[in-house]
């Protein structure tokens, strides 16, 4: 991905989200993915796609099981009352 659409993919990601914290880090070298960092941690990748001319972008978030809370933790739904 050229470094404008890099600019224009993490603008809309920012706003569709509501946050300024997602950043969009170009790879080091030409034909690596883009990588989704939030405060300095990548989550994730994304991919362009032109086929036939239609262009879009792919977002793969990776969560590691080690960042998840203990399985018998209560969701914070359930702690605030919810489902």
């Amino acid at each position: 991905m050229k470094p404008n659409e890099i600019a224009r993919v993490q603008a809309y990601l920012r706003r569709l989200l509501g946050t300024e914290r997602i950043q969009l880090l170009a790879p080091a070298r030409a034909g690596l993915s883009v990588e989704v960092a939030v405060e300095g941690e990548v989550i994730g990748t994304i991919h362009r796609d032109d086929e036939e001319g239609e262009v879009s972008y792919s977002v793969t978030l990776t969560i590691l099981e080690e960042d998840l809370p203990p399985a018998d933790a209560p969701s914070p739904a359930a702690r605030r009352g919810g489902r």
